[in-house]
């Protein structure tokens, strides 16, 4: 369908070819949080807000933030954006693509002489993925006032993740948290095939799933392969496998429901590891997703139950299930999600809601603010690789959807206030 968008296409993806073309050579597309290379990009970006206007600073957490007054201060402040670092190896859209469109709006709102009665001001998050200091989401954990107080002396090559926030225009001392902001709307690349497949322009994501990660141990015992009997045998990885495949049918029932779930064995470590030996134990580590916690509550009960039932059915010894780590999961705003779907349909834009998968920034924001996001398609969904790829245009549409947005919460977050 051809649109006649307030929003350019065209700047789009200059936006992106440049910043794609700020990499670790050889490594497309690698620009990781606290490098040489992602600070490049930063500068790239800063000039890139200035361009457009828009005031630039670095706050307390190390985010870079542009900036563009309201009419009424004191109002408060509506907030665009995502982030530029990358995985390593990865893709050229996860991230950049929101703060590219966050950017854009507030370039077609200059386009047009709009002005807002809120300060607008987009964001670029500092270290949405996993960094070099083994953590993530450090600039809206920081600017959310959520960010564990521990993680400051967490260290890379010698570096404290203090120093590095520091190093990056930030100061990790000031803990102030922001008290001003409206709500929070972010773009992203949907990182999945769901859109593409129904032929959908935008997801308006209703929640960001709750991530739990379990690890299960599987105590068999060590023999030899080659003269042990069949029937003799406690094989730690037979019964591991069993539970593998018990995950895999638990989250598919799960998943067939009206809910997002997800659930996968990513990690399997096997000992002794050896050709001619039984295997003795086996520890996985399961990454599992719900959109709604009854759902995750079910799916552990289920596991326990499941990993009860196939150890003594193998004769291996496998202890309670433990939990690393459990995220509940984070519903987007009623409000923010009504302005989006009816941005949708002054548009034209076809759309779905969903659940998202993945993390994001938006949970964090959630805990302080109204906060919601979008998703616009990538191609047959691949996301975190170098073949990752999304069209322009649907981006334009996404931020089209975005302005939309704010210009209508500008003046609904005035009512409700």
């Amino acid at each position: 369908m051809t649109r006649n968008l307030p929003t350019s296409a065209a700047r789009i993806d200059e936006d992106i070819s440049a910043l794609a073309k700020i990499t670790e050579p050889d490594r497309p597309y690698t620009r990781r949080a606290f490098t040489p290379m992602f600070l490049k990009g930063r500068d790239w970006l800063a000039q890139r807000f200035q361009a457009a206007g828009l005031t630039t600073h670095i706050d307390a957490a190390g985010n870079l933030i542009g900036s563009r007054k309201g009419n009424k201060p004191g109002l408060g402040t509506i907030m665009l954006g995502s982030h530029s670092d990358t995985v390593p190896d990865g893709g050229r859209y996860d991230g950049i693509a929101g703060v590219s469109a966050a950017l854009e709006v507030a370039r077609a709102l200059a386009d047009k002489t709009i002005e807002l009665d809120h300060d607008l001001e987009i964001i670029d998050f500092l270290a949405e993925e996993v960094s070099i200091f083994g953590v993530s989401c450090v600039g809206s954990r920081g600017i959310t006032g959520t960010r564990p107080e521990d993680w400051l002396g967490r260290q890379s090559e010698g570096v404290t993740l203090a120093s590095a926030i520091s190093e990056v225009g930030g100061n990790a001392i000031d803990t102030a948290t922001r008290n001003d902001i409206a709500a929070f709307l972010e773009l992203h690349i949907e990182q999945g095939p769901v859109l593409e497949n129904e032929n959908l322009d935008i997801g308006v994501v209703t929640a960001i799933a709750g991530i739990s990660r379990i690890e299960i141990a599987v105590e068999g015992r060590a023999d030899h392969a080659g003269t042990t009997p069949m029937g003799s045998r406690k094989d730690a990885l037979s019964a591991a496998a069993w539970i593998a495949l018990a995950v895999e049918r638990f989250a598919t029932d799960l998943a067939a429901g009206e809910f997002h779930f997800a659930a996968t064995v990513g990690e399997f470590r096997m000992e002794p590891n050896a050709a001619n030996v039984v295997p003795s134990r086996v520890t996985m580590l399961i990454d599992a997703r719900a959109e709604r916690r009854a759902d995750m509550e079910h799916f552990l009960a289920q596991l326990r139950e499941g990993v009860a039932g196939i150890a003594a059915q193998t004769g291996v010894t496998v202890p309670e299930p433990r939990i690393i780590s459990d995220n509940m999961p984070t519903p987007c705003d009623k409000d923010i999600l009504a302005a989006l779907d009816a941005a949708c349909d002054a548009i034209g834009a076809r759309h779905r809601r969903m659940a998202s998968g993945a993390g994001h920034d938006t949970a964090w924001m959630a805990r302080v603010t109204k906060a919601a996001m979008i998703f616009v398609p990538c191609v047959e969904g691949r996301s975190h690789t170098p073949e990752e790829s999304a069209k322009a245009e649907d981006i334009a549409l996404g931020a089209a959807v975005l302005l939309d947005a704010v210009r209508q919460l500008d003046k609904d977050l005035q009512e409700t206030a």
